[in-house]
């Protein structure tokens, strides 16, 4: 492609394209079919790793057509307006990042609120996403969601957005460094709650992957050796919608017993139950110990 010496990536045409096209976030297989013939046609193809673009481009039996030119965090604000000008004057700019779909938690969001603000025709390649992957495998509800993204890596502030978030009433969805796991899951629990539902999935469609599911604090007491690797996505149950003064005892008993009748233990069907109606597992448990105790009474009168 020739360009000008003031703007090296624009061709000399009219208004251009942007296209985010999704990449594999583990299989390569997962490549959207289009994505081939987008890498192969673009004028400009923005990678955030020029390299794993190789790498990707080698799998797919693809040769890029265009100009591969680095976009990644380090230089998105500098090379933004650079690549505005090359759709303004006519480029087709493919956009990748190194996993999923750009600008979810990657560089592209400034890219396209810039062509956006220009009015240049945004569009997409749809392909896998971790968060979307995960929310579906994590057994959670996911009829309401809403993707909180990195969590602040300082103590404090992760823990103070955590408690902003403990009363969400919909399922949350995170991505976390293996590196902070360990601590992330312990902050969650002391936000949440012990008994809170979570899922943590990790390097998701690929050789090792892995869903562990539980309470926050049994994810937590599993991830304290701090030996977890790979690229690591959260899940965590919403806030439970209910009005714990008007589940009285009996109503426990009986949420819990149905829990039993389905084949779960007692202490499982307990703690599934207060996690679900946001109470204390010991308000459960006495609930049930003292509905015990009552029959067993009945029973020795009789």
């Amino acid at each position: 492609m020739t360009g000008s010496a003031d703007s090296p990536l624009s061709p000399a045409t009219g208004p251009g394209t942007l296209v985010l096209a999704g990449t594999p976030i583990g299989d390569v297989a997962d490549a959207p079919p289009r994505l081939a013939a987008e890498l192969a046609g673009a004028d400009v193809v923005a990678a955030e790793d020029t390299r794993r673009l190789r790498r990707l481009t080698q799998a797919l039996g693809v040769q890029v057509g265009g100009r591969v030119v680095s976009y990644f965090e380090g230089n998105e604000a500098a090379r933004t307006p650079e690549l505005v000008e090359a759709l303004a004057g006519g480029a087709r700019v493919l956009l990748v990042t190194d996993a999923g779909m750009p600008s979810v938690s990657d560089p592209g969001y400034r890219l396209v609120a810039a062509a956006v603000e220009r009015d240049i025709r945004v569009t997409a390649v749809p392909g896998p996403s971790a968060v979307l992957t995960a929310l579906a495998l994590s057994g959670l509800p996911v009829d309401r969601f809403c993707f909180e993204g990195f969590l602040p890596r300082k103590a404090g502030e992760r823990l103070s957005r955590l408690r902003e978030a403990a009363e969400e009433r919909r399922t949350m969805v995170y991505f976390e460094s293996p590196r902070r796991l360990d601590d992330t899951l312990a902050a969650m629990a002391e936000a949440f709650g012990d008994e809170r539902r979570a899922a943590v999935c990790r390097e998701l469609t690929k050789t090792y992957e892995e869903i562990r599911r539980g309470t926050l604090k049994e994810l937590a007491e599993w991830a304290a050796p701090g030996d977890v690797r790979g690229e690591i996505t959260v899940v965590v149950a919403g806030a439970p919608d209910k009005d714990p003064g008007a589940l009285g005892p009996d109503e426990l008993v009986r949420l819990v017993r149905v829990r039993e009748e389905a084949g779960e233990r007692r202490k499982e069907a307990i703690a599934a139950v207060a996690a679900e109606v946001g109470l204390p597992k010991r308000e459960v448990f006495d609930a049930v110990v003292a509905a015990k105790n009552a029959a067993g009474n009945a029973a020795g009168g009789s």
